[in-house]
């Protein structure tokens, strides 16, 4: 069996890797004589306090390295790749899927799906489990990697295989039951389509993933988002008002039930549906400690608090500014709320809070994290925004000023004319931003 091979991209300064003559361009080929397949292997086998390392050199030379070091001394190697592996697309034809409904011309990135067990670990990604094999959950269970992060969608096996468009994703189903007897921390995801795996199939997966319990923490329920995008996939319509209300109901009904029987909730609704049923966001108690932030499941309510928190420990004075935000439509209502009160306390103080309708992926799209540049620059144009506009930061790619459409944040800014202001995600983040108020 070929090993894997993993470049040394860096070694750190004073490190065993460093007095051992390790360098930049290195391979390392096995630990103890085990093959290396990603990140998990390497911190397993590299704990031990003997090794005997196997390295190749550039010019096909190869060093055995014998090694004596405490239980939790680094060896000092640093790769390229975050998992040491390439990440694991997905297989599936979901009816679903979001990156099937984005226009062409948009960067590489954002058209890779992903289905990778170990981001579910490491970056709290969601997985169907059709792309794990026994050895990946045998894995998963020696190292502990939890919690894992799962896309149930149903828990009805005939159904799976259609939505997911994947004639294993049923079968996918029991690695459910191996992660469960292995004591694997789990939580999950049901995107819910109309006229699919709503209504009795709904209640149906609830009844069947509460039997996971506790080990299956919280599972979401999310609206699916359909963008204008389409043309030849499975027709998808919108949850109407009424539709929402009906959702909230059952998942409402299964959260008093199990709150008596469990102490938890588990079962909880994507903020969406609240703006759908057009029904005031549940208080704090009802998300059992924010466990699904990500998937949009208590953010409005968790922006508010802090929000409160903040406000009451503001003072309020006579400073004069006029300022704007822009966010999607979902946040809006609440934001808008925010900025009211705030300039209850600070009467000089001017705030326009404008919602930003997505017509770059269609007006069904309310999240702030899909609202491009474009359309934040042809709905502002003109509008008064102050000494400076206020945008959220999950509007922007990671650790970068550039928005999903690949215009940046100064590009915006020079179209606007305004000075452009990042706001991290926290209510007291927002305050300090209107007030100027800089963190040190």
């Amino acid at each position: 069996m070929k090993m894997h091979e993993h470049i040394v991209k860096n070694i750190v300064g004073g490190s065993i890797a460093d007095e051992l003559g390790i360098e930049p361009g290195d391979r390392l080929l096995s630990i103890n004589g085990n093959e290396i397949e990603d990140i998990f292997d390497y911190q397993f086998y590299s704990e031990d306090e003997e090794l005997l390392l196997l390295i190749e050199k550039p010019d096909g030379e190869q060093w055995e390295l014998e090694i004596e070091k405490d239980a939790d001394e680094e060896l000092g190697m640093e790769f390229g790749a975050g998992l040491m592996d390439e990440y694991r697309s997905c297989r599936n034809k979901c009816m679903f899927c979001f990156i099937d409904q984005m226009p062409e011309g948009m960067r590489d990135t954002l058209y890779f799906k992903d289905d990778d067990s170990r981001l579910s670990f490491l970056q709290g990604n969601y997985v169907t489990l059709t792309n794990m094999s026994d050895h990946d959950i045998e894995r998963i269970i020696r190292y502990r990697l939890e919690p894992i992060n799962i896309s149930f969608q149903t828990t009805n096996p005939e159904l799976r295989c259609k939505m997911l468009h994947n004639r294993f994703a049923g079968d996918a189903l029991k690695k459910v039951d191996q992660l469960y007897q292995g004591g694997i921390e789990m939580n999950g995801q049901i995107v819910l389509c109309k006229g699919v795996n709503d209504g009795e199939e709904l209640e149906r997966s609830i009844r069947d993933l509460t039997k996971y319990l506790p080990l299956l923490r919280s599972v979401s329920v999310v609206p699916v988002g359909l963008t204008k995008f389409r043309d030849g996939l499975y027709p998808l319509e919108p949850f109407t008002k009424e539709e929402a209300k009906c959702v909230l109901e059952t998942i409402h009904r299964w959260q008093e039930k199990l709150y008596v029987e469990y102490g938890v909730h588990f079962i909880h609704a994507g903020d969406e549906w609240y703006l759908l049923a057009e029904e005031e966001i549940p208080e704090e108690e009802r998300y059992d400690g924010y466990l699904q932030l990500e998937n949009g499941v208590g953010m409005l309510r968790l922006l508010f608090n802090e929000f409160d928190e903040a406000y009451q420990n503001t003072e309020g004075d006579d400073r004069e500014k006029t300022l704007s935000i822009a966010t999607g439509r979902l946040a809006y209502p609440y934001l808008k709320r925010m900025a009211e009160k705030l300039e209850e306390k600070y009467p000089n103080i001017r705030i326009h809070v404008y919602p930003v309708r997505n017509d770059f992926f269609g007006e069904r799209i309310t999240v702030s994290g899909l609202v491009t540049a474009q359309d934040i620059m042809a709905q502002l144009a003109g509008k008064e925004l102050g000494e400076s506009l206020l945008l959220p930061c999950n509007m922007l790619k990671a650790d970068e000023d550039i928005f999903l459409d690949d215009y940046t944040v100064s590009q915006v800014s020079d179209a606007l004319q305004v000075p452009i202001v990042i706001v991290k995600s926290s209510g007291q983040d927002l305050i300090d931003a209107i007030l100027e108020e800089r963190k040190g």
